[in-house]
């Protein structure tokens, strides 16, 4: 397999004719509604054999397909790097490395539950069901999962209960240092996420608290240790979500203490991703230097047996006037293409960034610009994951359409069940 990039002129009959696939194939595995393609757009090709364009090199084609120029020229008998045009190369099959995954669900309707858990049970270890909210006295608000639960463990994912800091405003700092800090809450909290984890069947939990404040840095630790104390006995998970981090001196993310809480739980849940968001000015969600940079500075801090890598499964749109942001919206990988498709815009790509963007005018005249991932991004923070021997990667959210990223897990990862 390997990824095509859509030039002008191209048609999916073409690109078939090319590369001697099926027209359906490519549709397929690319999950396209449309037969129409905009210049730019990345294409999954299912061919284990690459035919030889003119202007290819063995480091083009090595870039496509994500597998060494050694390996291709060896698997091939190739004793220099000359290329005729025509040629078939064989692309052997990626050494694949055994991980986890770990996905987010927002439930959903009976029947997308079952077709989220069915179709991504495969590629998964863990799915976090989004999500129950802490209240002011400790306790829980409620979550209709049952059904989310029960399809979970007959596909043998282990379902984890999303504990977050959420309220009506957003993430709240004030609810989080309130239940924290006083004992006789925290303590009520942890027994309430036992009973929940207990009653329901689930695995374990994950909690998700952000926007915590350097105030709160060690407390947040010692109640993810207090938490873990009480759940690890009975043989369940302890794991938390956490912001990207790439230094110690980021003011608004100190409250994050990547080696007490990496020492705390079982695995953590790096957010790897929102450099850019709905109210930053438009840029890359989830830049690769950026990525790089967090994983390394969580090696720092923690084994990188703890660390799940999360990646998005959607960009932004955001609309501009006059040169400023007027709203920005997210969008998933899927419908960011399809907005290129129906603009008829070419889709670029940062090849510092390693995402693509487009901009747009839409009916009223107004400018708009969209940064977003795509296949060719998801890879290149696949071989990151495998490179520096993570326990897993996983996403936000699998409610987002981005049909190619788990064909593309499937090409790099073994992923492990432990139920």
């Amino acid at each position: 397999m390997f990824i095509y990039i859509v030039k002008t002129g191209d048609s999916i009959f073409s690109i078939a004719t090319k590369y001697q696939v099926t027209m359906d194939s490519i549709r397929i595995i690319n999950g396209l509604k449309t037969d129409r393609l905009v210049p730019g757009q990345d294409l999954l090709i299912p061919s284990d054999m690459y035919i030889v364009q003119p202007g290819d090199s063995l480091y083009l084609i090595s870039q496509m397909s994500f597998i060494p120029v050694e390996t291709i020229r060896l698997y091939n008998g190739l004793q220099s790097d000359t290329l005729m045009v025509g040629m078939k190369l064989y692309l052997p099959p990626r050494p694949k490395y055994e991980a986890e995954g770990f996905s987010y669900i927002t439930p959903s309707t009976p029947e997308m539950n079952q077709w989220l858990v069915q179709r991504f049970a495969p590629i998964n270890t863990f799915f976090g069901f989004f999500e129950y909210h802490v209240l002011e006295d400790g306790g829980l608000s409620t979550l209709n999962d049952q059904q989310l639960i029960r399809l979970s463990r007959e596909n043998n994912v282990a379902p984890l209960a999303v504990i977050t800091n959420l309220t009506e405003t957003g993430f709240n700092p004030e609810l989080t240092k309130r239940v924290l800090n006083t004992p006789e809450i925290r303590e009520r909290l942890i027994t309430n996420i036992y009973n929940l984890v207990k009653t329901k069947n689930y695995a374990g939990v994950n909690i998700d608290f952000e926007r915590i404040r350097e105030g709160e840095r060690d407390i947040y630790s010692g109640f993810l240790r207090s938490l873990s104390e009480r759940l690890r006995p009975e043989g369940y998970y302890t794991s938390v979500a956490v912001p990207a981090k790439t230094s110690d001196d980021i003011p608004w993310l100190k409250g994050y203490d990547y080696g007490g809480i990496g020492a705390a739980v079982d695995f953590v849940f790096i957010m790897a991703y929102d450099w850019h968001e709905a109210s930053s000015p438009p840029g890359p969600v989830a830049p690769i230097k950026e990525v790089r940079q967090t994983i390394v500075y969580a090696l720092n801090n923690m084994r990188g047996n703890k660390i799940i890598l999360g990646v998005p499964r959607y960009g932004y749109d955001w609309t501009m006037t006059n040169g400023t942001v007027e709203s920005a919206r997210a969008v998933s990988v899927s419908s960011a293409i399809e907005t290129a498709m129906t603009y008829q815009v070419p889709i670029q790509y940062s090849t510092e960034y390693q995402q693509p963007f487009f901009q747009y005018r839409d009916e009223t005249g107004k400018r708009h610009i969209v940064w977003f991932e795509d296949a060719r991004a998801r890879a290149q923070k696949l071989q990151l994951f495998v490179n520096y021997r993570l326990r897993g990667i996983g996403a936000w959210q699998l409610g987002l359409h981005f049909p190619q990223s788990g064909i593309l897990v499937n090409e790099f990862m073994i992923p492990q069940k432990i139920i």
